[in-house]
C-alpha cells in the first residue's frame, strides 16, 4: 500500500505536513498536565520547563507513545491489521488518566479522518481496526503510508510533541518566544538520542515512568481556571 501520485513527492514534505503545528487535530488545546505544574509553581521558569521536557522525552509517556507509533508504522508496512489493532488497544490501556486517554483518542480520530480525506485508500485500514484510534497509532499509519523513513518519523513525532508543549509553557509561565526557541534547540540532542533508543527497543522493554504526569493530569480538572483541556 502506497500513495498514488502523478510524480514522486519527497518524504520530507510528507513529514513536515504530518508533524506541522498547523495540522488540524487540536494539539494546541492540550498542555498534558503542564498547566497544573505551572499553577502549583513546580514549573515557573525556562530551566524548569526544559528539565521537565527532557525527563519526559527520556523516560515519560511520550517515549512510550513514540515506540507504539513505530509499531503501528511497522504493522502498516507489513500489512498486518490485526497487529495494528492490538497495538492500538495497548496504547489505550497504557494511558494513566481519563484526560490523557481522551486527548489521545480525540487527536487520533481527527488525524485518522484527515488522512482518509486526503488518502481515501486508508479507509480500509480504519474499517479493519478497533476504534477509537490513538494519536500515536494514527501518526504511524500516515507515516507508513507515505513511506517516511522510520528514524525521521520518530524524530518528527518527538519534535512535534516538544514544540507543542513549549508553546503551552510560553503561554502559561509565561516565557518569551526566544526562550521557547532556546529550549527547543537545546533539546535537539535529547530527541536524537531518544530516537535511537526507541529504534532498538524490544516489545518486552516497553515502559515509562510518568507518575508526575499522571498526578498533574488528574489534578487539572479541579483547577479554578484553565486555559487548556488537559
Amino acid at each position: 500500500m502506497m500513495p498514488n501520485h502523478s510524480r514522486p513527492v519527497p518524504s520530507l514534505l510528507y513529514l513536515l505536513q504530518l508533524a506541522s503545528p498547523s495540522l488540524p487535530v487540536g494539539a494546541y488545546s492540550y498542555s498534558e498536565g503542564l498547566e497544573t505544574l505551572v499553577f502549583n509553581g513546580i514549573i515557573n521558569n525556562q530551566e524548569n520547563l526544559r528539565n521537565w521536557l527532557e525527563n519526559q522525552l527520556k523516560y515519560g509517556a511520550i517515549n512510550l507513545e513514540a515506540a507504539l507509533m513505530l509499531r503501528a508504522y511497522q504493522s502498516i508496512a507489513h500489512q498486518n491489521l490485526a497487529t495494528l489493532t492490538s497495538w492500538n488497544n495497548w496504547a489505550s490501556a497504557a494511558k494513566e488518566t481519563k484526560e490523557l486517554r481522551q486527548q489521545s483518542w480525540q487527536m487520533g480520530q481527527s488525524l485518522l479522518k484527515l488522512l482518509m480525506d486526503c488518502e481515501p485508500e486508508l479507509k480500509t485500514v480504519a474499517s479493519a481496526m478497533n476504534l477509537p484510534c490513538n494519536y500515536a497509532v494514527a501518526f504511524g499509519i500516515g507515516a507508513a503510508y507515505w513511506q517516511i523513513e522510520p528514524r525521521a518519523t520518530i524524530m518528527g513525532y518527538l519534535h512535534s510533541w516538544t514544540a507543542n508543549l513549549i508553546s503551552a509553557g510560553v503561554k502559561l509561565i509565561p516565557l518569551g518566544q526566544t526562550a521557547g526557541q532556546q529550549i527547543l534547540l537545546g533539546l535537539q540532542n535529547i530527541i536524537i538520542e531518544t530516537t535511537e533508543e526507541i529504534l532498538t527497543l524490544k516489545d518486552e522493554e516497553l515502559q515509562s515512568c510518568g507518575w508526575g504526569l499522571a498526578l498533574a493530569s488528574m489534578s487539572h480538572e479541579n483547577q479554578y481556571t484553565r486555559l487548556f483541556r488537559s
